[in-house]
């Protein structure tokens, strides 16, 4: 059935994508009118199966609109619901299949609404077990895993939903049906498609079936029909197959990724070919090079097969929703040949803790709630990373990661006006000819880039080249983010040399934890004390961390902020090089030390009785390394020069976007009551820290481990207003912000890095012994300790008025952080650094662009002022600002926002 298609402009109609291989092999689709629009035909190299259905809805071969590609999956869990009704609807549980279905299943159990859904996986998981498996006969790739998280997920007896994209022969049903039915039986089954594609024989053999294990299989589908393949056309195929790939080698070009490569539209921006005859055939090895053409392509037909735009849209219709490109695109061969690669970006989505990837594990309606609510700020994040000229973008998934990069097109494509398109790379060999009348225009080949349990090999991304995208979304999740996805053959250079951007975002992997791991408190080491790590007294606190002394971390200011801004790497990883003090600067931290002792000094006495009050009477301090260590040692002081009290005092690490330490956690569990557990720190700027202990804490409980943990934090001071507990809500100078190590026991920021951290082990740091010299950390302790006498009867007071007073949270220093954020154009709340403590941070250790100042701030910013000279950095005075200071840091930080000497250059 060869089905032309008009292409709207009264001249020369579009042919149907499947014509090239119906013409050849005699492949014929004979069914609904709309068979034609859901599918096109292509060659694979498999020796079980010679053709391929292309689903031009599916949104793995063919770039689709995010919201026609959900829309499909959601109205056939719409008419699944229909047939089971509420009560069955709601006992149900979605089954998709890896790789093609795993986003159609996700979108069918969201038509369902209150289906849990799980996807079978090739990936093996270590340390998860299979509650089952089968094998799909015709696929590249027969063997499928199903790994629940839960596995009462498969166990219940209501309805099994089973997903795919097309119902060929019903073996991969069958399969499934009989290995999960001698496990866990049920009364019944519904298998659901977007193509029926079975013989009679083939209808009739599932209804004997579902006989045999007395059940009801009932059958859903968006369109139907059947395929008509003449006698000998798989070894036709075959033959074909092997033609052209040997006719494309012949043509040379040989690519290092693999025997097959990329078919893309030979000639400029108008889509008009050469004047030399047009060869028929297809690309061999060409990857970054542009193929001859099979034959000749319609301008208005090249950028977009068959049903990339809808079903029945016509060619020019679609042509026109594009603006006109008036320059030559990256896609376009002489362009091609003579522009540097894409510009790569890496953008994080700040993916919610603890929320699944997709269904490789389950995906519950819990978690579907939890994605939708985050889904407008990930897509923000994208959108604004996009280029303002970008017109046409892909959203590129990652094989069986379908489903998350499917939400987030759709997103974005309601949140941009650029035109944006989804579809994801596979593991499937396919013949790609540039041809209007085959399914699969071009292709691009690049190493496997997750460590496949079948070894390496070579993935493919579909009529991806010449789809004239002026942005590609690459999102992977982070199993896949290794070396073989940035190397220079690896997929995103591939990408960058047919489009101009290439953004990745990488999703979390999600992996179930143990259900017990009552070990591994056994396993961890014992705290680190002084004098062999820390200048502080053994008795002062214990540091639940691991001696990386002897590994060289250091990275100069300017490399790590183009590193960290550039998401090449996380902050944590490495450390600044220590800001050593100039004697003027020293000399200021002394007086600022004598001027406020006795402020700090109440300060302290009014957070540790409120403490006491209210959180423990015996509480264990643990304070967050490193900041958080000199005000622990203090509050822990006034615990025993107030009322006697021996106070235990640790440190302990933890990382914004990584979260708290959980090995510490699980030491403190096993050697105190997690309820007396009191988390300390110096002081809040916006609340990140506050934020990120409290979905620390949440994720470790719902991981297994150990319930109690109070995640409010303690603090000196709190400035913008996150807390509870605090010494003083005014933003003043605490001397401790002044200095780095030399003023908390010469112990560096904490370090968590994957080849130094294993999974058993503390985050690292490192003790700079060699700063011995400069040290000033017990110093500061003993300074404000002395001061305690003297304010005593002041703390009373102001401890009594404290406990009575309604201290509740307001953020409002998080909603001035995100004014000035756009106010000053960084569009980052990262880089906005508010408060005493966090500009001193942000002079000291990264590089800043400019400091606003509170208009009349007195002594309290003479360090600040000092620093800011001494780096070039302009100090701007601001009327109402709530915090006394607040550091920028330079915005989208490259080497070449310093200056030769090194200092900020105002912008």
């Amino acid at each position: 059935m060869n089905k032309a298609v008009n292409n709207g402009d009264g001249g020369d109609s579009r042919i149907w994508s499947g014509t090239w291989v119906a013409e050849r092999l005699g492949v014929e689709l004979v069914g609904d009118d709309t068979l034609t629009d859901m599918l096109g035909l292509a060659l694979r190299r498999n020796p079980k199966r010679a053709h391929l259905l292309v689903s031009n809805v599916l949104g793995k071969h063919v770039p689709q609109s995010p919201s026609v590609v959900h829309g499909h999956g959601f109205a056939l869990g719409r008419r699944v619901r229909d047939l089971l009704g509420a009560e069955e609807t709601a006992e149900a549980v979605v089954l998709g299949y890896a790789e093609t279905a795993t986003g159609l299943g996700h979108s069918v159990a969201d038509g369902l609404g209150t289906a849990p859904y799980l996807h079978s996986t090739r990936r093996p998981v270590a340390g998860v077990t299979a509650a089952g498996g089968f094998e799909e006969s015709h696929s590249h790739a027969t063997s499928h895993l199903l790994l629940p998280e839960d596995p009462a997920l498969l166990a219940g007896d209501g309805p099994l939903v089973l997903v795919d994209d097309e119902f060929s022969t019903g073996n991969t049903v069958l399969n499934t049906i009989r290995d999960l039915h001698e496990r866990y039986p049920r009364r019944r089954y519904v298998v659901v498609a977007l193509v029926d594609m079975r013989s009679p024989a083939d209808a009739g053999r599932l209804a004997d079936f579902a006989r045999e294990i007395d059940a009801r299989v009932d059958l859903v589908a968006a369109a139907s029909g059947t395929v008509r393949l003449p006698e000998g056309v798989l070894e036709k195929g075959q033959e074909l197959v092997a033609r052209y790939e040997s006719e494309g080698a012949a043509g040379g070009n040989p690519s290092s990724a693999g025997s097959w490569g990329l078919v893309a539209p030979r000639d400029g921006a108008a889509g008009r070919h050469s004047p030399e005859p047009p060869k028929k055939g297809v690309a061999g090895a060409v990857s970054e090079q542009a193929a001859v053409p099979a034959q000749g392509i319609a301008a208005d037909a090249r950028s977009t097969p068959l049903g990339a735009r809808g079903c029945g849209e016509s060619a020019a219709a679609a042509a026109r929703s594009r603006p006109a490109t008036a320059h030559p695109h990256p896609d376009d061969e002489r362009t091609r040949q003579t522009r540097p690669l894409g510009h790569i970006t890496r953008v994080d989505l700040v993916w919610p803790r603890g929320l699944p990837d997709g269904g490789r594990h389950g995906f519950t309606p819990a978690h579907r709630t939890r994605l939708e609510s985050a889904l407008p700020a990930m897509a923000a994040r994208l959108a604004q990373t996009l280029p303002a000229e970008a017109r046409s973008v892909l959203v590129l998934g990652f094989e069986e990661l379908m489903y998350t990069p499917l939400r987030l097109a759709q997103q974005l494509e309601r949140s941009v006006p650029a035109e944006v398109r989804y579809s994801t790379t596979t593991r499937s060999p396919v013949l790609a000819v540039d041809d209007p009348g085959y399914a699969i225009r071009s292709r691009i080949v690049f190493p496997a880039h997750d460590d496949p349990a079948d070894g390496p090999g070579e993935r493919y991304a579909y009529n991806v080249a010449g789809g004239r995208f002026d942005a590609v979304v690459a999102v992977v999740d982070s199993v896949a983010d290794t070396a073989s996805l940035h190397a220079p053959g690896g997929l995103l250079a591939r990408l960058a040399a047919h489009t101009p951007h290439v953004l990745l975002a990488v999703v979390p992997s999600y992996v179930p934890e143990p259900p017990s791991v009552p070990e591994r408190p056994a396993m961890l080491s014992e705290p680190l004390r002084g004098p062999a790590f820390s200048s502080y007294a053994p008795e002062e606190v214990g540091w639940l961390l691991q001696d990386l002394s002897d590994v060289t971390l250091e990275a100069p200011t300017e490399e790590r902020e183009e590193a960290i801004q550039s998401g090449g790497a996380h902050y944590a990883e490495s450390l600044p090089v220590e800001y050593q003090p100039s004697e003027q600067y020293q000399e200021l931290f002394h007086a600022a030390l004598e001027t406020s002792a006795a402020r700090i000094a109440q300060a302290v006495g009014v957070v540790t009785e409120t403490v006491l009050a209210e959180r423990s009477p015996r509480p264990v301090l643990v304070s967050l390394a490193r900041a958080g260590t000199p005000v622990g040692v203090l509050m822990r002081r006034w615990a025993r020069f107030r009322h006697g009290l021996d106070v235990p005092h640790y440190a302990v690490s933890i990382v914004r976007g990584r979260g708290i330490d959980a090995n510490a956690l699980r030491w403190l569990a096993a050697h105190h009551d997690p309820r007396d557990v009191v988390f300390v720190d110096g002081w809040t700027g916006k609340g990140a820290i506050t934020r990120e202990l409290a979905a620390a804490i949440e994720e470790f409980e719902a991981g297994g481990g150990a319930a109690g943990f109070e995640a409010e934090i303690a603090v000196l001071a709190d400035p913008g207003s996150c807390v509870r507990t605090y010494g003083t809500r005014e933003d003043f100078l605490i001397p401790s912000a002044c200095l780095n190590s030399t003023v908390s026991g010469l112990i560096s920021r904490t370090v968590l890095r994957a080849d130094l951290v294993g999974p058993d082990d503390f985050h690292g740091a490192k003790f700079y012994r060699e700063l011995a010299g400069t040290d000033v950390s017990v110093v500061f302790l003993d300074a404000v300790a002395a001061r305690f006498p003297e304010v005593a009867d002041a703390v009373d007071g102001a401890a009594k008025e404290l406990l009575a007073s309604d201290r509740t949270p307001s953020w409002e220093g998080w909603a001035a952080v995100e004014r000035i954020s756009e106010e000053y154009g960084i569009h980052d709340v990262n880089l906005v650094k508010p408060g005493v403590g966090e500009t001193t941070r942000v002079l000291l250790r990264r590089v800043p662009w400019k400091i606003l100042a509170q208009a009349g701030a007195g002594a309290d910013l003479d360090h600040v002022r000092l620093l800011a000279g001494q780096r070039g950095v302009p100090v701007e005075e601001v009327d109402d600002l709530p915090y006394t200071c607040v550091g920028l840091i330079h915005p989208q930080f490259t080497r070449g926002a310093t200056g030769a000497d090194g200092k900020a250059v105002a912008v």
